[in-house]
């Protein structure tokens, strides 16, 4: 019989039971920082008035406010998936939380918006290097089967609950205190999770003689900060200007450089037989489809409430409660499903059930039972069943090597859409008659992107994709 190694991210020479403890430490520990950067792409939706008000912010403005965030997270994970690979969880871990928690407190003291946005650019930096940790620390402290498809569920059902309880803790800290305290509430945070991984977390010795791709790094960066500008542009200047053609091209360039270079490195930041990957290349595209809508509605549905039904920032923040519970109740849940249902199904099932939802929000009816209630409903539960599949079949039989990277793709697809939607969608909602006519129309693409994921699913994802046990209820 063969000896079983420890899992990497845990102490060797524990006692009997102690590491079953120290994995408990771990799972913890990547969830709260999942949670705290999925957080920050949501708490500040409901504070958006209040700081327009207060630094005279322009719709322009208001939206890179969130954009400048998600950018950078976006066009940064990769590289914070590759340095986990090559530096260790634990040191990444620790960097990416203290960058995090030094801009928290720099967005939080802003006095001009350059100061505020040049902040969330820095947190979404942090957070980029933060987040892919949390997936690698989990796939490599359990192994595949039950307990990890477990772990990778609550790893799941916290980060969908952070997007959701951003805007109920927004809501409350911006009533209350002040919209600054959406920012500064991260740095009590994020002390405690860089003191927690220092001691929960091994040093690793992984990747040593490998060097990150800086080449591969700044044209992936700068082509995915050209498309989001470009798309950003097109809410004052339209599709066919200048302003919105130059960026948009330059984009493409930029990216279609970065493949060029990834083809002949010797070390590239994404090896791109990655790509040729089935099961990578249809999660990683399913995982953008669902990100364009679901990290965007936040902010339509924020607007909505307050700008439309005249709610209050608390009213807001409270109205999201509900999804909030939602996600976490439907992303335990997943593994139920996936017993039952295999990982492919389980996402189209997510997907149709989350289209019924937009197609109903679109209607944008007055009361909040039916127009905010039950389409949330719908829409959180179909996102949150859906993401525990795709996580599974993404980073099914990947090399230890190449884990951080695979989990940076996965989450740099979500944020990717989630930026670029975010963009496009509110340049979608600005070409209506009124505001609730935009939110209409935005949530009614997203239903089409729905439809899109469903087919991209069924044609590139094979059955029995990713495939391992689900947890025995109890365990």
């Amino acid at each position: 019989m063969t000896a079983q190694l420890p899992p990497p991210s845990l102490a060797l020479g524990q006692e009997p039971g102690s590491s079953d403890r120290k994995a408990m430490a771990v799972l913890v520990l990547a969830c709260m920082g999942q949670f705290v950067g999925v957080l920050d792409a949501s708490i500040v939706n409901v504070a958006l008035p209040a700081m327009g008000t207060e630094l005279n912010l322009t719709p322009t403005g208001l939206q890179w406010v969130i954009n400048a965030y998600m950018l950078a997270f976006a066009g940064l994970l990769l590289l914070g998936g590759r340095a986990s690979d090559i530096y260790g969880e634990r040191r990444v871990f620790v960097v990416g939380a203290s960058l995090f928690t030094l801009a928290s407190l720099l967005g939080g003291i802003a006095t001009t918006p350059t100061q505020l946005i040049v902040a969330r650019a820095v947190q979404g930096l942090g957070a980029a290097v933060l987040a892919p940790t949390t997936l690698t620390i989990l796939t490599t402290t359990f192994p595949k089967g039950p307990r990890q498809t477990k772990a990778i569920a609550s790893w799941t059902a916290v980060g969908a609950a952070g997007g959701a309880a951003g805007g109920t803790l927004g809501g409350v800290l911006t009533e209350y205190l002040s919209w600054r305290w959406t920012l500064l509430i991260n740095v009590p945070i994020g002390i405690a999770l860089v003191i927690t991984a220092l001691i929960v977390i091994s040093r690793s010795h992984y990747g040593q003689g490998r060097r990150l791709d800086v080449l591969g790094t700044i044209l992936v960066t700068a082509g995915l900060t050209a498309l989001a500008y470009g798309t950003v542009q097109t809410h004052e200047h339209g599709w066919v200007s200048a302003e919105v053609l130059v960026p948009l091209g330059a984009g493409v360039l930029s990216l279609a450089a970065f493949l060029l270079v990834q083809s002949r490195a010797t070390q590239p930041l994404v090896p791109l037989g990655l790509l040729r990957n089935r099961l990578v290349a249809g999660s990683s595209l399913a995982m953008f489809l669902m990100g364009t809508i679901f990290l965007s509605m936040w902010y339509f549905l924020s607007l909505h409430m307050q700008d439309d039904l005249d709610y209050t920032p608390l009213q807001a923040g409270i109205g999201f409660l509900p999804h909030a519970l939602t996600m976490i109740v439907a992303s335990r849940a997943a593994p139920w499903f996936l017993r039952r249902m295999g990982n492919r199904t389980l996402i189209v099932a997510g997907a149709l059930v989350g289209l019924a939802g937009m197609v109903w929000q679109a209607q944008m009816a007055d009361g909040y039972i039916t127009g905010i209630l039950i389409p949330g409903f719908l829409m959180c539960a179909g996102a949150s069943v859906s993401y525990t599949p795709i996580a599974l079949i993404g980073t099914a039989g990947i090399d230890r090597s190449n884990s951080g990277l695979v989990s940076g793709l996965l989450t740099a697809s979500r944020t990717v859409g989630g930026s670029l939607g975010l963009a496009a969608l509110a340049t979608v909602a600005a070409t209506q008659a009124t505001p609730a006519q935009g939110s209409s129309a935005a949530f009614l693409v997203g239903a089409g992107l729905m439809a899109i994921t469903v087919a991209v699913v069924l044609l590139i994802l094979p059955r029995g994709a990713g495939h391992s046990p689900a947890p025995e209820p109890g365990r």
